[in-house]
């Protein structure tokens, strides 16, 4: 990585760092929010184990989005980013230092909801850990640089959080987590194998419950690592200096 994204990443992760309370967000909600969930099943053990792997990609895509895009709209908004572009600086070095950056956070945050819901409610799972945890790498890459780009098209915050029903909710419905998608109508389950949720949670899916390798889920990983791909060359491509283009 060049050495200008990574001087971009160091700045990001020293910015946050500082923020105690964003801090204490990062590691606090996503604890509340699955001790609710958990706690709400009312035969949790059983639906847990069945549900787990879409739960945990779920939160993982909704809480690395929701990080990401308004940390980085809040960089526009100060002018942060204006000073970055009239700087010779890279369009390519500013998302992949941001990517960096709010990765790290974001994994963090992934990492707890994981090991809160597999310790705190004895979820059993059946593949290597370390494959777990790759996986859910993709998931947050992924979810991060899709942040990226949407909020370029946000001017406030408000906005932001306005494209959460219009990005996130959509997967939540069709990317096989509250039901498989193989019990929706032809048309839906086509716009599903557009979604990085749904390869989220078949991934996930495959490899918590049923044992397989990063192998046997190569064709999910792959989906996800290019679906970073694609939205992170599009987050350079309509990268603009501020709030107000």
């Amino acid at each position: 990585m060049p050495k200008l994204a990574l001087a971009i990443a160091q700045r990001v992760i020293n910015q946050l760092r500082r923020d105690h309370r964003t801090l204490g967000l990062i590691l606090v909600v996503p604890v509340v929010v699955m001790t609710l969930i958990g706690f709400s099943m009312p035969n949790r053990n059983a639906q847990l184990e069945i549900t787990a792997p879409a739960l945990i990609a779920m939160m993982a895509l909704f809480f690395s989005f929701l990080l990401t895009g308004i940390s980085f709209l809040r960089e526009r908004s100060q002018g942060t980013m204006e000073r970055l572009m009239v700087s010779p600086v890279s369009r390519i070095d500013i998302v992949l230092g941001y990517l960096l950056g709010f990765m790290i956070f974001a994994l963090i945050q992934t990492l707890i909801i994981f090991f809160f819901t597999v310790w705190v409610f004895n979820v059993p799972y059946k593949g290597a850990l370390w494959e777990i945890l790759i996986f859910q790498m993709a998931i947050v890459i992924g979810s991060v640089t899709l942040g990226i780009f949407i909020s370029t098209f946000a001017k406030n915050e408000f906005q932001m959080v306005q494209f959460i029903p219009l990005i996130i909710v959509p997967q939540v419905f069709l990317g096989g987590v509250l039901w498989p998608v193989e019990q929706m109508n032809g048309f839906l389950q086509g716009v599903s194998h557009f979604l990085p949720l749904t390869y989220a949670v078949e991934g996930l899916r495959g490899i918590m419950r049923q044992g397989q390798s990063l192998g046997e889920v190569g064709g999910d990983l792959l989906f996800l690592l290019g679906f970073a791909i694609i939205t992170s060359t599009l987050a350079a491509l309509t990268l603009r200096r501020g709030v107000r283009g």
